[in-house]
């Protein structure tokens, strides 16, 4: 595992490459997307093993910081939806650059998952399979959960939780806007995630494309049947234990296996 900053001087970001250990089994390499706030710190851990994994079946990969994320510079209030598809451009290139792979496969979960789809279109050379982890669809849909779960977290840290919390989310559509769980958001960042729809995400032909969610989810099953007309898409139904949103509590695991094995299966076939 090497510790790497890489991209433009105007917008440095911190990666982790994992090269193939012992003989080279593929001429595959992969580029793990990540999730943005606290779903990027629940999903670290998935990230690493996952990565840890396949370089041990001697399958390069890259797993990086977006900018104003983790290790990278800028702060929370920086990122946006635009740079962060310019960041997966980036780390494409330097995963080609340092594993010299014929075949680029991006894996990313959640707003990690809907970059990497809308960041496919321009990738060069293109990239051959996309494999997504319950992406993203509905933006003002996914805003609203974050607003809630943000004062769920609230009166769960607080022995006396202020009632006022809940009156100001039912009333005002901007209270508890500006964060989620700690992690800024910015009025850029949040119009851009709005504005994201089913029918506003489509991916280019000559592209793999497998989406991984859970079973009762119709939105995205709907959403890649829609895909299946003009390329290969799939839709692969996993139930899973994981809560995105959610500090650790029993039976919440941080690194599903069956998650862990049903992703390593669909990236490296």
């Amino acid at each position: 595992m090497t510790p790497l900053m890489f991209g433009p001087p105007s917008r440095r970001l911190f990666g982790l490459f994992h090269d193939a250990e012992g003989a080279r089994a593929s001429d595959t390499a992969v580029l793990l997307c990540p999730p943005m706030g606290h779903e990027a710190l629940r999903s670290h851990r998935f990230y690493r093993l996952l990565a840890l994994r396949l370089s041990r079946r001697g399958v390069p990969v890259l797993r990086f910081d977006p900018y104003g994320t983790g290790d990278s510079p800028g702060d929370d209030e920086d990122g946006d939806l635009e740079g962060w598809r310019r960041d997966i451009g980036e780390a494409h290139r330097e995963l080609i650059a340092r594993s010299g792979a014929a075949r680029i496969v991006w894996f990313g979960a959640r707003i990690g998952a809907t970059l990497a789809l809308q960041a496919a279109a321009s990738a060069s050379p293109r990239i051959a399979r996309l494999v997504l982890w319950e992406p993203v669809l509905e933006g003002r849909s996914y805003l609203q959960d974050l607003r809630e779960k943000h004062v769920a977290e609230l009166e769960l840290s607080h022995s006396i939780p202020d009632a006022g919390w809940r009156r100001s989310l039912r009333k005002d559509p901007d209270a508890f806007s500006g964060e989620a769980f700690g992690f800024g958001i910015s009025e850029l960042l949040r119009r851009q995630v709005a504005a994201l729809t089913p029918d506003s995400l489509q991916l280019g032909t000559g592209t793999e494309l497998v989406v991984i969610a859970k079973p009762d989810d119709a939105t995205t099953r709907q959403w890649v049947t829609a895909q299946t007309q003009d390329r290969s898409a799939r839709h692969v139904p996993l139930p899973h234990t994981m809560i995105w949103t959610s500090n650790p509590h029993p039976n919440n695991e941080m690194v599903p296996a069956e998650a862990l094995q049903r992703v390593m299966a669909e990236i490296h076939e």
